[in-house]
């Protein structure tokens, strides 16, 4: 008689990290489209045979939106695939979050916003910490 082994099957996505992928994919578009809608409306007195509108300032601002939108879809595609670069570029933009309402608080601007931004910075960060073990 053959002897049959059990395999416990792969850990799937956990739904909190599908949740923040989307999210973040979600806002990494909007950043680039905006970003893209900066660009666009800086440069269209340009087409028309004018100057710019918003000037330069207005451009790098523009380009800045556009490359951080693309890199937030990227790591938006990392953590939905549960790569584990995606996870920790995500801890350390997490950890960042955390040191700047923290900076807010001792500078007495905006407290209420970075006390809630600090809560949010830090249940994510305690959740992504706990669920490192599905990250390959």
């Amino acid at each position: 008689m053959t002897q049959t082994t059990y395999t416990p099957p792969a850990p799937g996505r956990p739904i909190g990290v599908a949740i923040i992928a989307f999210l973040l994919g979600l806002y990494g578009l909007l950043t680039f489209l905006g970003g893209l809608l900066v660009l666009v409306l800086t440069n269209y007195g340009l087409v028309l045979g004018g100057t710019y509108l918003f000037g330069l300032s207005a451009s790098l601002t523009g380009v800045v939106l556009v490359f951080l939108g693309l890199i937030e879809l990227g790591v938006s595609i990392g953590l939905w695939h549960l790569r584990t670069w995606a996870l920790v570029l995500a801890v350390l933009v997490l950890l960042f979050d955390l040191a700047r309402p923290i900076v807010n608080i001792a500078l007495g601007k905006g407290v209420g916003s970075s006390v809630l931004g600090f809560i949010v910075a830090v249940i994510l960060l305690i959740y992504l910490l706990a669920v490192r073990r599905h990250f390959r």
